[in-house]
């Protein structure tokens, strides 16, 4: 804020210093902690953490305490709560520190993020595993893309996600046309369990508005390199989609985030339930596979060098569970406290459910400043909430 000669800032609640950065508040954690700026500096086991290297400061903590010159718990990577590095038997280990998390008074919203449905299913019972048909209540953010010929017939094309009510995410070789894909003979579905079934009280239906596939979209070498699109839906200024039982938004993830190896993640889509198959699920499937190591998945006995940093891959260790031909664009969305975050979007694979074939995922967390840019959104976090079912 001006006042007269002199700039000064106001700090959210909780927050104090002349750039915010010190947590006034420091004997407790909201949710995983991310935000939290206090200074605990001893793990779980009691030992003392260590300071944060020079690189770690660089990419995490330019702006905070002293940029970072400290040894204080932080949640850095996106972990499940505010940890640090500390010695252990002669090498340097990463430990969870103990902080307990706050007690939030109703009625008090201390992240305006956090208070948003995204990322939510209805009913915890609604989620089914195992590559099984799924009702749509179990990943309500999958949106249903169509083509809409010359002769009005509308065409499956692709999958994507619903992250605010007037945005889809989905992926780029969705769109041969590229950026002359006419954006007026696209249609999206919400809500939608089955393709050749029409459910109104559960379904919203879009025309498409504008269409954004990623500037540097490359598949020369026969990988799709920056897999990524947006669509921005066709609806009342500001407000599109409404949430329902089975049309809610999924969140993103931070920027430059990354999951361990071995995490339990899910896709949906209405793609071909196995390889060879000449036609789509008619319904909407699910599965459950787990991320695999970067160095795994660009080893030459699966899918080297294709594999750049703007993608991962995930499988099943029996290899019976994997995207297929019509989950493109579709998501794979990753469980972090009771929410669902999108971490990756179908992209290819060499087949379906192959052994040293694993599927291969755009890397959201690559883009978050892309999706920003385009659609004005805040860059990560849950999306703005959708307006309640009248």
């Amino acid at each position: 804020l001006l006042g007269g000669d002199h700039l000064f800032c106001l700090c959210h609640d909780g927050f104090a210093g002349d750039h915010c950065e010190t947590d006034s508040s420091d004997s407790c954690i909201i949710g995983m902690g991310l935000y939290y700026r206090g200074t605990r500096s001893k793990s779980m086991s009691g030992r003392t953490c260590l300071e944060w290297d020079l690189h770690t400061r660089e990419s995490f903590l330019t702006s905070d305490v002293n940029s970072g010159r400290h040894n204080y718990c932080r949640n850095l990577q996106f972990r499940l709560r505010p940890w640090c590095y500390v010695w252990k038997n002669g090498a340097r280990a990463r430990e969870n520190c103990r902080i307990p998390r706050c007690n939030v008074q109703p009625g008090k919203v201390f992240l305006s993020h956090a208070a948003s449905t995204c990322g939510r299913r209805n009913s915890r019972q609604m989620k089914i595993v195992g590559g099984t048909i799924a009702t749509v209540e179990s990943h309500p953010w999958v949106a249903a893309i169509f083509w809409i010929s010359k002769s009005r017939q509308r065409l499956f094309r692709c999958g994507g996600s619903l992250i605010s009510p007037c945005w889809v995410l989905t992926a780029a070789h969705c769109f041969p046309e590229g950026a002359a894909t006419k954006a007026r003979r696209l249609s999206v579905i919400l809500g939608k369990s089955a393709l050749n079934e029409t459910v109104p009280y559960s379904e919203q239906a879009f025309r498409v508005d504008e269409v954004f596939v990623h500037e540097a979209f490359d598949n020369s070498d026969g990988n799709y390199n920056n897999d990524i699109a947006l669509l921005r839906l066709k609806g009342r200024p500001g407000q599109c989609a409404n949430e329902t039982r089975t049309v809610r938004t999924v969140c993103l993830p931070p920027p430059g985030d990354r999951l361990q190896s071995g995490i339990q993640c899910e896709i949906a889509g209405y793609g071909k339930e196995q390889q060879g198959l000449w036609y789509n699920s008619q319904y909407l499937r699910q599965a459950t596979v787990l991320l695999l190591a970067q160095d795994v998945c660009q080893d030459k006995d699966y899918y080297g060098h294709l594999i750049t940093g703007n993608m991962f891959c995930a499988a099943r260790p029996d290899w019976s569970q994997d995207a297929c031909e019509g989950d493109s664009g579709g998501p794979l969305v990753c469980e972090v406290d009771d929410r669902l975050y999108l971490f990756g979007i179908v992209s290819w694979g060499d087949g379906c459910a192959r052994e040293n074939r694993p599927g291969v995922y755009t890397m959201v967390t690559n883009y978050n400043q892309w999706i920003a840019e385009k659609t004005g959104l805040s860059s990560f976090t849950a999306s703005p909430m959708l307006a309640p079912e009248k």
